[in-house]
């Protein structure tokens, strides 16, 4: 698993020459709707072992929650089950919120 802190992913999705990561959003549908990244995909914790084929096994996967723990689990989880391109957003979106976007809502 690797881990990237909130302005690295920011300079990363501004880079048009690195291919886009899948966003993936492991927090509740509450706290999606609260505040997101733009072109995340949102599919909650709790439903990433029923909804794993949804998912490319091949694909850049940045993991994102709230603070980044459940986020982190869920990275771990993905590794166990084949998945090599794992990222997790450290500090989650809180540090989102702090560090790149200052406007986005803060819970």
């Amino acid at each position: 698993m690797h881990h990237v802190t909130a302005p690295e992913l920011a300079a990363w999705l501004a880079d048009p020459a690195r291919p886009r990561p899948l966003l993936l959003d492991v927090r509740e549908n509450w706290e999606f709707e609260t505040c997101k990244i733009e072109g995340s995909t949102q599919i909650a914790m709790n439903t990433i072992p029923a909804r794993i084929e949804e998912l490319d096994e091949e694909a850049e996967i940045v993991c994102i929650c709230h603070h980044g723990a459940r986020s982190m689990q869920v990275a771990a989880f993905l590794e166990r089950n084949g998945f090599r391109n794992i990222t997790n957003l450290t500090g989650g979106i809180h540090a989102w919120a702090v560090q790149v976007d200052g406007s986005m809502p803060k819970y």
